[in-house]
């Protein structure tokens, strides 16, 4: 009997284990506390903890059940508008502020799909930007100013 091997699901499995790993590495440099009184690593070693199991887990799948899949050809046009998008977020949000930066933002990532029509990217730009400054402008109450010093004069 042959058994397949799922590269992907390996190499899925070991990102968890290596950010897992990450998470209760940097959470030994915490108090753990104890199980009555917690102190501020003990919940990141949890979490990391149980991310290594998933992962060991993915990767024990990987290994004995692995289904042969094939990839297709990478969009390489869609990652590479993502990637300008966050750039532009990242390197505009303090200038142009959080409405006009984000609505580009959520602009440019929608139209990396090729099947997206320009209209239906306007309302989704629109509908992200509207809840991304309800959520955290307004909510979370994050101090970024809604329009940038580039834009008011």
């Amino acid at each position: 009997m042959h058994r397949h091997r799922s590269f992907p699901d390996v190499l899925a499995g070991g990102m968890f284990i290596l950010i897992g790993g990450a998470f209760v590495v940097g959470a030994l440099g915490y108090e753990l506390g104890t199980p009555t009184r917690m102190g501020p690593g003990a919940f990141p070693l949890l979490v990391g903890a149980a991310v290594v199991a998933l992962g060991l887990a993915i990767v024990g799948k990987g290994l004995v059940a692995g289904e042969v899949i094939s990839f297709g050809p990478v969009p390489w046009r869609a990652v590479a508008v993502i990637v300008l998008a966050v750039l532009f977020f990242g390197f505009t949000v303090r200038r142009l502020g959080f409405v006009p930066t984000t609505a580009v933002t959520a602009l440019l990532t929608t139209l990396a799909s090729r099947r997206v029509r320009p209209l239906t990217a306007v309302a989704v730009a629109a509908g992200l930007t509207v809840a991304s400054t309800l959520i955290f402008v307004v909510g979370l109450q994050l101090r970024i100013p809604l329009w940038g010093p580039w834009l008011v004069f």
